[in-house]
């Protein structure tokens, strides 16, 4: 089974498109969105068309929890507060209701789907350290194999013995034996870590190789959408840099 993982969106349907069409020489079997197809850009019907289409699982992002009122987001800055309740008022009453009627987790086997740290999963919390990851440890008889996440926009991969958190530095990988994985899978929309390409991942769960990717796609048309709404205009500058 090859999977074909992707999150964190964000209503960018340019960078989602260019991932769709990646995708598609590389065999997939199965598609997984791990969440926040919306939030930020200027096409979040239009991104959550495709993720309905394409995904066998979609995962509960905090974006989509908010706009969909599954969570209070009263706390968010301003500009991301703003731009949710924007989504909220143009949403499609079928994408509306798929976003509410999405799950916190998904588990297949070996393999598991959240949005943040499997730990308090309603909570949304971030993995972007090993610190963080060493958390894991808590419900380590529950841990799958492997666990996907988004959330922290960035490419990250950690390693668990029973005792210790390894990061793995690696673009491609085998998972070894004895040892459990939580993987970050990057964002599609809104990537943070200076590489501004849209990011997704392949799993293989026959080989257990895992490889992040990257693919360039129209930046500029993407920022334009958001140059010419109400939303803040830093969401489309973010855009050329990756942060």
């Amino acid at each position: 089974m090859r999977y074909g993982i992707f999150s964190d969106t964000h209503a960018n349907i340019e960078a989602l498109s260019a991932v769709v069409n990646a995708f598609e020489s590389e065999g997939i079997d199965r598609y997984a969105c791990i969440g926040d197809t919306v939030g930020y850009g200027a096409s979040p019907n239009e991104c959550c068309d495709i993720v309905r289409e394409i995904a066998e699982h979609t995962i509960l992002g905090n974006h989509d929890a908010a706009v969909s009122g599954r969570m209070d987001y009263s706390y968010y800055y301003d500009a991301a507060r703003n731009a949710l309740d924007a989504h909220a008022r143009i949403l499609s009453d079928v994408n509306m209701e798929w976003l509410r009627a999405l799950p916190y987790q998904v588990r297949e086997g070996e393999v598991n789907f959240c949005h943040g740290s499997p730990v308090n999963l309603e909570e949304f919390e971030y993995i972007f350290s090993a610190e963080q990851a060493a958390r894991c440890h808590e419900i380590w008889d529950d841990l799958a194999t492997v666990t996907f996440i988004g959330h922290s926009h960035l490419c990250k991969s950690f390693a668990l013995t029973e005792n210790e958190v390894f990061e793995v530095v690696a673009d491609k990988f085998e998972l070894r034996p004895d040892h459990r994985y939580i993987i970050s899978v990057g964002s599609v929309g809104q990537p943070r870590d200076y590489d501004p390409r849209a990011s997704y991942t392949i799993y293989d769960t026959e080989t257990k190789t895992f490889e992040f990717k990257r693919v360039e796609y129209d930046i500029d048309a993407a920022a334009q959408k958001i140059f010419a709404t109400d939303l803040e205009r830093n969401f489309g500058n973010r855009l050329f840099i990756g942060v």
